[in-house]
C-alpha cells in the first residue's frame, strides 16, 4: 500500500519520530516486559558481542569491532548514496513537502535504481541500529523498510501520469532499489551539485564520522549523542541552504 498524502508531506518527521521510537524504546518501562527474552535495555551492539563470545565464534573485544566496521561501511554506504543522488534531483526538492515532476531524471545512480536516496536511508539504519536496543533495532529496520517502499509505490503512479510511456520504460529497465550492476538507461546529461548536496544531506557523513571517531571507545551513549548533534546542525544548514534546485521526479 503507498504512503498517502501526509505521510509524503510530513516524511521526515515519520522518519524521526519512528527513530526516536527505536532508540528509547518506551515499551521496555513495561514492568511485564521486564523479564521477557529479547526486551533488554542494553544496546544491541553489546548483546550480539556477548553472544558471539558466548558462542566462541569470536572474543568479545573482537566482536565488538567487527559490528563497528559492518555498522560503518551500512552508514558509508547510505551517506554515499544520499549524496549521489541529492547531487542530481537537488537538495530543495529532496526536502520538499511535494512531489516535483518538470522532467525526467536519468542520471547517477538514478541510471542503476529508481530510488538511491530511500536506500541509502535504509543502508543508514542498518548501521545506527546497533546502538538501539534489541527490540528497538527491530522495530526501526521494520517499519523505515516498509516506509520506504511505501513513499516509493505513491510516487510511481505521480511519475507514470505525468511522463507516461516513457516513465514506464525506465521503470521496466531500473531496479525500485537494489541497485544494477550497471547503468540500465542512458545518461539524460543531468550536472550534479556536489556541495549543495553535501550540505543538504550533512547528517548521513556526520553521522559516520560519529561512528569512526567515537566508535572505537565501544560506548554507546556518546555516539548516540553526537548523532544528536549531527542532526541539529544538519536541520541548521538544510534551512539556510538557498531556494534553488533541479526540478525531477525522484524526491526522498
Amino acid at each position: 500500500m503507498q504512503a498517502s498524502r501526509f505521510e509524503y508531506r510530513f516524511r521526515f518527521a515519520i522518519h524521526a519520530l519512528i527513530y526516536i521510537l527505536g532508540f528509547t524504546a518506551p515499551w521496555l518501562f513495561i514492568p511485564a516486559l521486564a523479564d521477557v527474552p529479547g526486551f533488554s535495555t542494553q544496546s544491541t551492539w553489546l548483546i550480539v558481542s556477548s553472544m558471539l563470545s558466548r558462542q566462541g565464534w569470536l572474543t568479545f573485544s573482537a566482536a565488538t569491532v567487527v559490528l563497528l566496521v559492518i555498522a560503518l561501511a551500512f552508514t558509508a554506504l547510505g551517506a554515499f548514496l544520499r549524496i549521489w543522488g541529492s547531487a542530481y534531483v537537488g537538495s530543495n526538492v529532496v526536502k520538499s513537502p511535494a512531489m516535483h515532476g518538470a522532467a525526467m531524471l536519468a542520471d547517477g545512480p538514478y541510471r542503476r535504481t529508481r530510488n538511491p536516496l530511500y536506500l541509502g536511508t535504509l543502508l543508514h539504519t542498518f548501521g545506527i541500529v546497533l546502538l538501539m536496543p534489541p527490540s528497538g533495532a527491530l522495530f526501526t529496520i521494520i517499519l523505515i523498510w516498509i516506509f520506504q517502499v511505501r513513499l516509493a509505490l505513491a510516487e510511481e503512479p505521480f511519475l507514470a501520469a505525468r511522463f507516461g510511456q516513457p516513465y514506464l520504460d525506465y521503470k521496466a529497465a531500473v531496479p525500485r532499489f537494489l541497485p544494477a550492476l550497471t547503468p540500465q538507461v542512458p545518461a539524460a546529461g543531468a550536472q550534479p551539485h556536489w556541495l549543495q548536496s553535501l550540505l543538504g544531506e550533512l547528517y548521513f557523513p556526520a553521522a559516520f564520522l560519529v561512528l569512526a571517531v567515537f566508535g572505537w571507545s565501544f560506548n554507546a551513549q556518546p555516539i548516540r549523542q553526537g548523532l544528536l548533534i549531527s542532526v541539529g546542525v544538519w536541520l541548521i544548514v538544510r534551512a539556510l541552504l538557498p531556494n534553488t534546485s533541479q526540478d525531477t521526479p525522484n524526491p526522498a
